[in-house]
């Protein structure tokens, strides 16, 4: 009977530990702006036409940019919430994809969450866009958007109707095919996850890591090795498609913010223990990015591919070309003669 009796109490203990151990204790936090995580309600610094660098003919899929998961989620409590800074911070930030996820009610799209209205529709989204562009032709900015915490299934046309009256259709980038860096600038790309028509480039064509279920803290460790090894494989990588890491998770006993603040440190490390810059490693995307992790994925550029280009265009401009005949001629004429 004592056993019995003294069951429930060791169930509670041991129930305790388990929260604990997987972070739901802590419902209350303090703002944290770290190198690699921030939940403050601005960027310690801002970044908003680093793309302006990047030659025009480099393929967007050879470029490595931040992105940020759930772009619009700032309200809704600790299971809701993904990111603090408003659109206008994040893009002048640095961040280039944003995750847009819409619910559709009879032509509206309001953004959600799961259940959290985000206290936002998809007309300030497309108006934050492009207003962001006017003012920064020389960037572009790529948006995944699909329908949630709804199932009509049939969000094209509304979508469509939204772009028609908050964005100017001339701001989309109309085709499937990947871009250069300079038919991008001052574009909105639309990564379509929903069906209908071509309004830009489908979201399934891209190489995508997106491992999202964390179901407690202990599996944080599995969530990295998916991110660590999508982010190893694009440098290697096919260079016409691009490649999309999520670093950002969540689960019953692991709200975003506690996954964030485990991962962010790992990816942060692994970014910056790379000593060769010259690399490709696609959209990272994130919960809660800090400054100065954001400016660490803009540095990997592939500045060597850019110099082979110029070298290759040098060489092979036309007055190049002649002088290389004439000198292969004399060459010839010499060794004729010898």
């Amino acid at each position: 009977m004592g056993g019995i009796r003294g069951a429930p109490v060791k169930m509670q203990m041991m129930l305790i530990q388990l929260l604990v151990l997987v972070g739901i204790i802590g419902w209350s936090h303090g703002a944290i702006q770290r190198p690699d995580y921030d939940d403050t309600p601005n960027p310690e610094f801002l970044n908003p036409s680093w793309m302006a660098s990047i030659p025009d003919d480099q393929p967007l899929s050879e470029v490595t940019m931040p992105g940020s998961h759930n772009t619009m989620a700032l309200y809704g409590g600790i299971y809701a919430e993904c990111q603090t800074w408003s659109l206008a911070s994040q893009l002048r930030a640095g961040i280039r994809f944003l995750d847009v996820r819409v619910r559709h009610v009879k032509g509206n799209l309001t953004i959600h969450h799961g259940v959290s209205y985000q206290w936002a529709h998809f007309g300030h989204v497309l108006e934050g866009v492009s207003d962001f562009l006017t003012e920064y032709p020389s960037e572009t900015v790529l948006m995944r958007v699909k329908e949630e915490y709804s199932e009509t299934y049939d969000i094209y046309g509304a979508v469509v109707d939204y772009i028609q009256r908050h964005a100017d259709w001339d701001l989309l980038w109309h085709s499937r095919l990947v871009p250069t860096v300079g038919e991008a600038r001052g574009k909105l790309i639309v990564l379509q996850d929903f069906s209908g028509p071509d309004l830009g480039m489908r979201y399934g064509s891209l190489d995508i890591a997106d491992d999202w279920s964390v179901p407690t803290l202990i599996q944080v460790k599995e969530k990295w090795q998916n991110v660590y090894e999508h982010l190893e494989a694009a440098p290697a990588g096919n260079h016409a498609q691009i490649f999309l890491t999520f670093s950002s998770g969540a689960g019953l006993f692991a709200y975003p913010r506690a996954v964030a603040q485990r991962v962010n440190p790992q990816l942060y490390d692994y970014l910056r223990a790379k000593t060769d810059l010259n690399q490709r490693l696609g959209i990272v995307c994130m919960d809660f990015p800090a400054a100065p992790i954001i400016q660490m994925i803009i540095d990997f550029q592939l500045k060597e591919a850019e110099k082979s280009r110029k070298v290759i265009n040098t060489v092979f401009d036309k007055a190049s070309l002649k002088n290389i005949l004439s000198s292969l001629k004399k060459k010839l004429i010499e060794y004729v003669n010898v």
